[in-house]
């Protein structure tokens, strides 16, 4: 999972969640804009009601705190740096996940795909590495 999107491959993403990297960076990025931490402190991996649980999920409660501390997401730029499988064909559907929980146009919405040319545990197809960026602000601003 990449993004709220299942991407077949041979490989997978293992995680106490459903192991969606691009997710979890978001809800940090957004945790970490409003000051609330990070992921691991609002959904601890020893806590068993969120094994396997969907990071969409996660997600939409992070938009939750934003919406009560009275934010609203202002852009979202993430990147993904994988060798295989290529993503490119799977970021639209990406975008408009992302862009559908933080009730945001597409267009505020980025997702770079990017490889690590061969170099350290994700060149050797052994791992992802995903980024994000989020700006907030108060709403009606």
């Amino acid at each position: 999972m990449l993004g709220g999107v299942e991407i077949p491959h041979e490989k997978g993403s293992l995680g106490h969640s459903d192991g969606d990297a691009l997710l979890h960076a978001l809800c940090d990025a957004i945790l970490g804009a409003i000051g609330a931490g990070d992921i691991g402190r609002h959904f601890p991996d020893n806590d068993p009601k969120y094994k396997d649980v969907a990071s969409v999920l996660l997600l939409q409660h992070v938009v939750g705190l934003l919406d009560r501390q009275g934010f609203i997401t202002h852009n979202i730029d993430c990147t993904i740096v994988l060798e295989q499988p290529k993503l490119m064909v799977y970021t639209n559907a990406m975008i408009a996940n992302i862009a559908g929980v933080l009730r945001v146009p597409a267009e505020m919405v980025s997702i770079k795909v990017k490889t690590n040319e061969g170099m350290g545990f994700v060149g050797r197809g052994e791992g992802v590495a995903a980024f994000a960026v989020v700006t907030v602000k108060e709403k009606g601003a």
